[in-house]
């Protein structure tokens, strides 16, 4: 399987790196220098994976789209163009995965906060918050996953606030706590990541998932769809 890389900062360059040991190729790689126009070169993809930055998501969708190269899309912060993109993605018969955060953990994590949501949103003097940390240079504050859980929380029937708040600092690859709060007992649910290299691995298998398929996924989707066999 052939996949063409968007991007190749930290995350560009991890997915590079573990590519063969999932069978893949690395068709090319596409930076802000070299642009995409002009990449019939790269011959046949049958993936792209975008950890690029939001303003370039749009551009790099409709040219991939338009040459029919499904798509996976780890970049956060552009999701004001989601509908827009959706459409594109139904008129040109490609599929897209876009995820805030490719770890198989966090799927997981957010199955079980979106239970804990349902569960404490019939008992009125619950309070829930989000905490969330990562390194310094990490640009978006709440991150994507954050506010991913955040609507999912909201979708489970959890309408009351929910406080958001960030860390940045040293190189904290990713930790995110789900919190409730009750007069005389607190719940924490904690995610955190050890390594950054699983959101390569992850992103990689959502690739080859969606090598062949077409429509508008997300990782949830992926896992529903590997648990059903």
């Amino acid at each position: 399987m052939r996949l063409l890389l968007l991007g190749h900062g930290r995350m560009g360059q991890l997915v590079e790196r573990l590519a063969s040991a999932y069978d893949c190729e690395i068709a090319g790689v596409v930076t802000s220098r070299s642009g995409l126009d002009g990449a019939t070169h790269f011959g046949h993809v049958d993936v792209a994976i975008d950890f690029t930055q939001p303003e370039a998501v749009v551009g790099n969708f409709r040219r991939l789209a338009a040459r029919k190269v499904n798509m996976v899309i780890g970049t956060t912060g552009w999701q004001r163009d989601e509908p827009a993109l959706r459409e594109l993605a139904e008129r040109d018969g490609i599929g897209v995965l876009a995820a805030a955060n490719f770890s198989i953990g966090m799927a997981v994590f957010r199955a079980v906060a979106e239970e804990a949501a349902q569960r404490f949103a019939a008992i009125a003097d619950v309070g829930a918050w989000i905490h969330e940390s990562h390194h310094a240079a990490k640009k978006d504050a709440p991150s994507g996953t954050a506010l991913m859980l955040k609507a999912a929380m909201g979708q489970a029937g959890y309408t009351r606030a929910i406080d958001v708040s960030s860390t940045r600092a040293g190189s904290i690859p990713g930790t995110h706590v789900v919190g409730f709060d009750a007069p005389a007992e607190t719940m924490t649910l904690v995610h955190e990541v050890r390594d950054r290299s699983v959101f390569a691995h992850g992103a990689i298998q959502a690739a080859k998932w969606l090598n062949g398929r077409r429509g508008w996924f997300s990782m949830q989707d992926m896992l529903e769809n590997l648990k059903r066999g």
